[in-house]
């Protein structure tokens, strides 16, 4: 067996498997959600990489636990193979982390939040609920938990990112300002602008429920697809988003029930 030759093809594996993946689609495990985000490829290439850094230690350690006689050679390859990987794994990840912070609009990891409620023709619909061990549909920047919330956890490069377009991109379904996509436990609902709603044509509208201090306001949303979140950890002051199908109108009267009970204790009161 010729250690030497085995362990410059798993180092060259580890620095070359970056490069590859880059040039790969994103698809999701389910091959419908695709997510151009710098942060999810780095993300998933740091996992890749931290497992194939893992499997070459562990083979190597093997190697010399199993191989009875060593001569010096032998145990300078195996030493200096461990090293290697190790350190090209740790440069990989620490490099790319301050890069990415570096060139970020936020310089760093943000975690924002804002409630939603999506409506047909007065039913309220739900998205599809979040399986496996991640709990959630989306990416790991952008998400929902099942909780009828949205969920920025992460770095943003452009907070434009942030927009309701990119999140309804990243759960599998769409949103422009005359078509709501979206996935349901009971299978894919797609509306548009002049479907009937109760036998009159609907109009795709969205609202958002905003603070200023201890006042809140209501305020329609002229580009729904462009919407970017408020930058807030809590709801409120964190927005409450109301999207409905239905016919037009200036006003809604949902909210969210984090704003509701917020109104309800007096923490904040009609501008």
């Amino acid at each position: 067996m010729n250690i030497g030759r085995v362990s410059i093809f798993l180092l060259v594996l580890i620095v070359v498997l970056p490069i590859i993946n880059a040039h790969e689609g994103d698809v999701d495990p389910a091959g419908e959600i695709t997510d151009g985000n710098e942060v999810q490829k780095f993300q998933e290439n740091s996992i890749k990489i931290i497992i194939i850094a893992s499997v070459i230690v562990i083979a190597l350690i093997l190697i010399s636990l199993f191989v009875k006689t060593k001569p010096e050679s032998l145990k300078i390859i195996l030493f200096s193979s461990i090293l290697v990987v190790v350190l090209l794994a740790t440069f990989y990840v620490t490099y790319m982390t301050i890069a990415i912070n570096l060139v970020s609009e936020t310089k760093g990891p943000v975690h924002w939040h804002a409630d939603f409620g999506i409506y047909k023709c007065g039913e309220r619909l739900d998205l599809v609920d979040p399986q496996g061990v991640s709990n959630r549909i989306g990416t790991s920047v952008f998400h929902e938990h099942g909780d009828n919330r949205i969920h920025v956890e992460g770095v943003i490069i452009d907070k434009r990112d942030a927009d309701l377009h990119n999140f309804f991109r990243v759960i599998g379904g769409e949103l422009t300002n005359t078509k709501l996509k979206l996935a349901t436990n009971t299978g894919m609902l797609e509306v548009n602008n002049g479907d009937l709603c109760n036998g009159k044509p609907g109009k795709l509208q969205g609202f958002v429920y905003k603070t200023e201090g201890s006042k809140y306001d209501q305020l329609k949303m002229d580009k729904l697809q462009d919407y970017i979140l408020n930058p807030y950890q809590l709801v409120p002051p964190g927005d409450c988003i109301i999207i409905e199908f239905d016919e037009e109108k200036e006003k809604t009267e949902n909210i969210c029930e984090t704003y509701r009970i917020a109104i309800e204790k007096g923490e904040i009161f009609g501008g």
